[in-house]
């Protein structure tokens, strides 16, 4: 008897953008599984703290797994420490967490972005990749099978010192543009913001009005 082939649920579009004293996340809402669309509303980006949030991209059942170790290790942190974790001490947690994983031969099948604020009220983003390679960026950063596509907006039109607001934009641009071209990417669209108030997710309306925008 051949064995029968288990389709994970995955495929995405998820994007992170350094802003003038702010972070945007992004990313769509379409969870595949092969050629079927398993969900239409599947949550990519996880509050982690309100200075800490994260988009994944991949199995969608590691990436919950993953979420919640992080969570839980950074409570430990505060209890232990006293201290608030900034998003690089929770960058390099996560790393740790999924290089464990990978060497264990039991690796998460995820990529990750992981922004928020730093010590030095600077805001930053790094990617996590399945190997647990921990890589900051000073400017942006895509994942998921839809981010060939983004890397062409984002490489056109990002410039330093964006807004936050003008950060909004863009992001809904590149998750927009992999839609119309990514099989596994759809169903609208998340996007948050961390700034100097924390975390903050952009209303819906709004998401939906530049997404319009952008179709004409």
């Amino acid at each position: 008897m051949s064995e029968e082939k288990v389709e994970q649920k995955k495929g995405t579009t998820t994007v992170g953008i350094v802003c003038k004293d702010a972070i945007v996340l992004a990313a769509d809402k379409r969870a595949s599984m092969g050629w079927l669309i398993a969900n239409k509303e599947i949550e990519k980006i996880f509050q982690i703290s309100n200075w800490i949030a994260m988009t994944v991209a991949g199995g969608v059942s590691d990436a919950f797994s993953v979420s919640k170790l992080l969570k839980a290790e950074l409570d430990l942190y505060r209890l232990n420490s006293g201290i608030e974790p900034t998003v690089s001490v929770a960058a390099n947690l996560l790393g740790s967490i999924v290089y464990s994983s990978f060497k264990s031969f039991i690796p998460y099948m995820t990529q990750l972005i992981i922004g928020g604020q730093d010590d030095n009220s600077a805001f930053s983003i790094y990617d996590i990749d399945p190997s647990g390679a921990a890589l900051k960026n000073s400017k942006y950063t895509t994942t998921g099978s839809g981010s060939p596509m983004v890397y062409g907006v984002l490489e056109d039109s990002y410039r330093e010192g964006m807004s936050a607001e003008e950060g909004v934009q863009l992001a809904i641009r590149c998750v927009s543009a992999a839609m119309r071209r990514d099989v596994f990417s759809g169903e609208g669209i998340d996007v948050i913001i961390i700034d100097r108030k924390g975390f903050r997710r952009v209303e819906k309306d709004k998401i939906a009005s530049a997404i319009k925008s952008n179709n004409r």
